[in-house]
């Protein structure tokens, strides 16, 4: 299985010479399975240069099919799917998977987004490549070609966000992107959903200073990704979603926290990596 970042920020792109290691496109990530299928994982503005990259293969003859998991429909989640080159070649097949208020409400977030006023391709079905809506339940498993999906829904703020566990070929990855724990901590749902995974991609937005003075925006401090990781005794940990007004210096600093926290713990077999455009974990 390999993982690869495409976008690792949170909110708005921040592109510019502060953000040129980490980069500054929004939420996207892919996964290649062991039989070359494909889970895309987000929709930010990320999944421009991942829909590039696919181009030059299957995708680009119409002849490829993927399956995207969206934990929500925030705009830096879907930012980039008007954007997603092999979506207007004909003949590829995706299968989008999103929330349990079912495919609908899904469609008509993603048609608003392209609406007249705002884009000049009107709806997706005008896109070219076959595109189908479903809704994923929650806490139950679904098998997406050779991989076994599981869903739990962690809050943020007011709508709840998807955290998503992948397993195929012995290994196991989980992403839980935006996800504003009460005081209390995770629960014990989703560290469940987490435990023993080769890879926990989790959101990091703030240092605990700054998520205390931004609670109503329903994100995660690197602390909390730590305290997860942690407690779901993780291989290897990927903080993720990072503030768009946090530089890559900023950035290092989280990363290096995160690593003095595990300590804290008594878990340093934890590996602690920032996620960054471009890099691939293979599992």
């Amino acid at each position: 299985m390999d993982v690869t970042f495409w976008g690792v920020r949170g909110s708005i792109p921040s592109p510019g010479p502060g953000t040129v290691r980490y980069g500054g496109n929004t939420a996207c990530v892919s996964v290649r399975l062991p039989n070359d299928e494909l889970i895309i994982l987000d929709c930010g503005t990320g999944a421009r240069n991942l829909g590039i990259s696919l181009l030059a293969g299957p995708f680009g003859k119409g002849k490829g099919s993927a399956t995207l998991l969206l934990s929500h429909a925030h705009w830096d989640h879907i930012q980039g799917f008007p954007f997603f080159g092999p979506f207007y070649v004909p003949g590829n097949r995706f299968t989008v998977y999103g929330g349990r208020s079912g495919e609908r409400l899904l469609e008509d977030v993603l048609e608003r987004q392209m609406a007249a006023q705002f884009f000049p391709v009107q709806s997706f079905r005008n896109m070219g490549a076959r595109i189908e809506m479903r809704a994923l339940g929650e806490d139950k498993d679904v098998q997406v070609g050779c991989a076994t999906i599981r869903a739990h829904a962690n809050p943020h703020g007011a709508t709840p966000a998807l955290a998503f566990r992948i397993e195929a070929g012995g290994k196991a990855l989980a992403f839980a992107s935006d996800a504003g724990y009460g005081s209390g901590g995770p629960p014990q749902a989703a560290v469940d959903l987490y435990h023993g995974v080769d890879l926990l991609i989790h959101d990091s937005t703030f240092t605990p200073e700054d998520r205390a003075l931004r609670l109503e925006r329903g994100l995660s401090s690197l602390e909390d990704a730590v305290d997860c990781a942690a407690r779901a005794g993780v291989k290897r940990l990927a903080l993720f979603h990072y503030d768009q007004d946090y530089t890559d210096h900023d950035v290092d600093e989280l990363v290096a926290r995160g690593r003095r926290r595990l300590e804290e713990h008594a878990a340093t077999g934890i590996e602690v990596i920032g996620a960054a455009e471009g890099l691939t974990v293979s599992l």
